[in-house]
């Protein structure tokens, strides 16, 4: 054994030691604290037997918790992943009653609810301690990193000679581009402003770029990761061939929209070389996948696996400091709601029920299981990784884009991004780490709230319709509910079937942030311009003339793709317009985003877009979201790309960079400069759309989350 072995070894040791005498003291003060919590006999002992027995209780605790810990984690793989996370505590504190059980002449007491206490307590203190005492020792560090991660490659897979620098992509969720910069510039996301020269030598470059009409992450994820998003005119719409109502986050359209990219593309997507997937609606052809939404529709016993879960929550002290952070995370949205109502803060909307159990899970649940399987990745030598943390679009939504709430939320995701580069350092490859959002959000108030009514509603009246004496919310569909659905074996979207129409003759409506589409699913084609008119003569004035409404597009007989605006304001985007008319205020772009969605062969009746105030950015959201995307107007269509410097520029200096496709196009570029080119679906291959299950690349691979029913309801 080498020096340098001997070395490690007695590190190792003193390290044990020392957490050891830590929790000892932990223990000790704890018993001192709490009064059900002894470690004495009843007729009492010794100050030196009672330190006997704390190091025991403390030794054996340990023990316990390296060893029956990740045996019993294992055990309830098959316990959704938020019960799995909350059932931390109780686990815990089972193992301590067992150590103390095993204490000499039964020395050590304490009833359940205390235990809980005290095991929460000593794993973190335990875990801290170990943490700092392995700061300065670079192989500690990297190997508690591994534990974290769970990835031990086996030793035929181990990578000789030099290896090319590897990608780590990280999706910032609705983070803007200029919410990121304001950010970096406050000094909320030293990362962020280091990376840009604030204080030295800027590593990397800021390009902002322009989404398509459907500004929100189902259609930007999937041009981002498969290369196209053909026929995503919103987050969700109604598809007359098969009368279903598609929706980005539900699984069962996921995985459908996943195989129409695949199909059209001819490949299966940006991550098919050694790639992993954590986190996103869709795999990107990666076979390393965890909290993948279009996996979580699949059946077979490897999709029940929850080893995705099991690699963070094996370690006891990462499953403690988890589920108290989810608490903490719980009181802080209550009490930030609480504030907004006792200030009467304008615009506000409804943040009870579920909202600060959802909130907490995607604020801290998500983005701990993900920047663990990241960090695994990056350990394991991985080629392309691509990650997607929601914590912001989830915040901003309810909170709004900007506010302490949500600068809040930023700094946490700062550190981990700090955290990912630090890892980048012990990884056995380089890493280029290249940060970019799928889109932005825009503030405003509810159309609801404004005018008292839905767009459902409004549709309603124009078609001489009755209309709800109490307006009926449109529910939000911000990403962070399908992952926690998803986690909780719940279909995605409950009560899908509110969509269908009493009568057949009777339009759909759905609302997509601040974008809505009307739909009348008796009429086998899209309805002509002039059938609309026909059927209900007021429906396009009554909509056009709202001043909730921007814009509208429908389709003439006689003029091709034609948009309407108030007061007969209309232009035929079959000619190239003169005057931009109700686009104008939507800036440069907007009529080619309006004209490729108008060749979509899915895409409404009617596309509804509501009004937008150039001046404070403001737009109207269809559904219950003070912060919102989905449409045209404002910050929700300017997300951004931070690439290191080392990367060619997405662009020629003076030219933008439009569209969730060519995005694709220029990642697919770097990935290409490094590892060669991508390998094309044949016959297969390594997607999550297949029946037959992923084939990892070791036995610790994180697979999908749980299936989910498909809804058959809507």
């Amino acid at each position: 054994m080498g020096r340098g072995r001997w070395r490690a070894v007695g590190s190792a040791l003193w390290r044990s030691v020392a957490v050891w005498l830590v929790s000892t003291l932990t223990m000790l003060a704890l018993a001192g604290i709490l009064p059900d919590f002894q470690l004495q006999s009843d007729d009492g002992d010794s100050a030196t037997r009672i330190a006997v027995t704390a190091a025991l209780g403390a030794g054996a605790f340990g023990l316990l918790s390296s060893l029956v810990w990740p045996v019993l984690v294992r055990a309830l793989l098959l316990v959704p992943a938020l019960v799995l996370g909350l059932l931390a505590f109780f686990l815990n504190g089972s193992l301590l009653l067992l150590a103390l059980r095993l204490i000499p002449d039964g020395r050590g007491e304490a009833n359940a609810e205390t235990a809980v206490v005290v095991a929460a307590v000593m794993s973190a203190v335990a875990s801290a301690t170990g943490g700092a005492l392995a700061v300065r020792d670079d192989d500690a560090y990297r190997r508690r990193l591994y534990r974290l991660a769970d990835r031990r490659r086996r030793r035929g897979e181990a990578r000789t000679g030099p290896a090319a620098p590897g990608t780590v992509f990280i999706q910032l969720d609705g983070v803007g581009h200029d919410v990121l910069r304001a950010a970096a510039e406050k000094g909320l996301m030293p990362t962020i402003g280091g990376w840009l020269g604030q204080e030295g030598e800027p590593s990397h470059r800021l390009t902002p770029w322009r989404t398509d009409w459907s500004s929100q992450t189902g259609a930007s994820q999937l041009g981002i990761l498969h290369g196209s998003n053909h026929d995503i005119p919103a987050f969700r719409w109604y598809e007359k061939d098969t009368g279903e109502v598609m929706v980005s986050n539900r699984p069962a359209s996921a995985v459908e929209l996943q195989r129409r990219a695949i199909e059209r593309t001819g490949d299966g997507g940006l991550l098919t070389v050694d790639g992993a997937s954590r986190g996103n609606l869709f795999s990107g052809g990666a076979d390393q996948l965890a909290l993948v939404l279009s996996m979580a529709a699949r059946r077979g016993r490897e999709n029940r696996s929850r080893a995705g879960y099991f690699a963070y929550f094996s370690d006891p002290a990462n499953a403690v400091r988890t589920a108290l952070s989810f608490i903490a995370e719980v009181g802080r949205e209550i009490g930030e709601s609480t504030r907004a109502r006792i200030k009467k803060r304008r615009p506000r909307i409804s943040r009870g029920g579920l909202y600060p159990f959802i909130r907490a899970f995607a604020t801290v649940v998500e983005r701990d299981v993900v920047v663990a399987a990241v960090i695994g990745d990056m350990l394991a030598g991985r080629t392309a990784v691509y990650a997607d943390l929601v914590a912001y679009d989830e915040v901003a939504h309810h909170s709004g884009p900007s506010g302490s709430d949500v600068e809040k939320v930023l700094q946490r995701l700062d550190r981990s991004l700090a955290l990912i580069a630090k890892v980048a350092e012990h990884a056995p490859r380089a890493y280029r780490i290249v940060v970019l959002s799928d889109h932005g959000q825009s503030p405003g108030e509810t159309f609801h709230a404004r005018y008292g009514l839905t767009i459902g509603d409004l549709v309603r009246a124009g078609c001489g319709l009755p209309v709800p004496r109490k307006a009926q919310r449109t529910h939000s569909g911000a990403e962070a509910r399908s992952t926690v659905r998803a986690a909780l074996r719940r279909p995605v979207e409950e009560g899908a079937g509110q969509h269908r129409p009493a009568r057949r003759a009777e339009p759909i409506v759905l609302a997509s942030g601040n974008l809505g589409l009307v739909s009348f699913p008796d009429v086998p084609h899209r309805m002509t311009r002039e059938e609309i008119d026909l059927r209900h003569p007021a429906l396009l004035p009554t909509l056009a003339n709202h001043p909730g409404i921007g814009f509208l597009l429908v389709r003439s007989e006689e003029h091709g793709p034609v948009v309407l605006g108030a007061r007969g304001a209309e232009i035929h985007l079959d000619e190239e317009p003169h005057d931009l008319g109700p686009l104008a205020d939507f800036g440069p772009g907007a009529a080619d985003a309006v004209r490729r969605t108008d060749g979509f062969p899915h895409v409404a009746d009617i596309m509804v877009n509501s009004w937008y105030d150039p001046q404070d950015g403001e737009v109207l959201a269809f559904e219950e979201q003070i912060g919102s995307h989905g449409g045209l107007g404002g910050a929700q269509a300017r997300p951004f790309l931070l690439s290191p410097l080392t990367l060619p520029a997405p662009v020629p200096d003076g030219h933008e960079l439009v569209g969730a496709e060519r995005v694709h196009d220029v990642l697919r570029e770097w990935l290409g400069a490094s590892q060669g080119p991508e390998i094309p679906l044949v016959g297969g291959g390594a997607t999550a759309v297949d029946d037959s299950p992923p084939s990892g690349r070791d036995g610790t691979a994180f697979t999908a989350g749980d299936p989910a029913v498909q809804d058959k309801t809507r």
